[in-house]
């Protein structure tokens, strides 16, 4: 079987690692060198990898990495009891909210790290 990984390109590892850590619930697991760390929640490893705004991602990029907010069809879905609570640690770590929906199955927030990774916290 194959188990699936997140990496997150950040510009502020210790800030990265305080927020994932303190907003999301993540576990941290260990230091990888000393631009890494990996994190894990209850069923996926995060690798939080600190990599300079304007370099390339790869060799024959025409983009570089740039930390403003930023769109991607492929994004996480932190799924929590209280999406209300998660909201207010994810603001006051840095975060943003940007808006949300609920009904009768429930409720969930658009937000994005600080460094303009895209996510949704999503009520259990």
């Amino acid at each position: 079987m194959i188990k699936i990984s997140v990496s997150i390109d950040v510009s502020n590892l210790k800030q990265a690692e305080t927020f994932y850590v303190e907003a999301l619930g993540c576990k941290k697991i260990r230091d990888q060198g000393s631009n890494m760390v990996v994190l894990s929640t209850e069923n996926c490893d995060v690798y939080l990898m600190e990599k300079e705004a304007g370099t390339r991602p790869f060799m024959s990029s025409e983009v570089s990495r740039d930390y403003n907010r930023h769109w991607t069809p492929i994004h996480l879905d932190f799924i929590t009891k209280n999406v209300d609570v998660i909201v207010e640690k994810i603001l006051q770590l840095g975060g943003l909210h940007e808006g949300g929906e609920s009904g009768d199955w429930g409720s969930i927030a658009y937000c994005a790290d600080p460094f303009g990774n895209g996510f949704c916290v999503i009520d259990e």
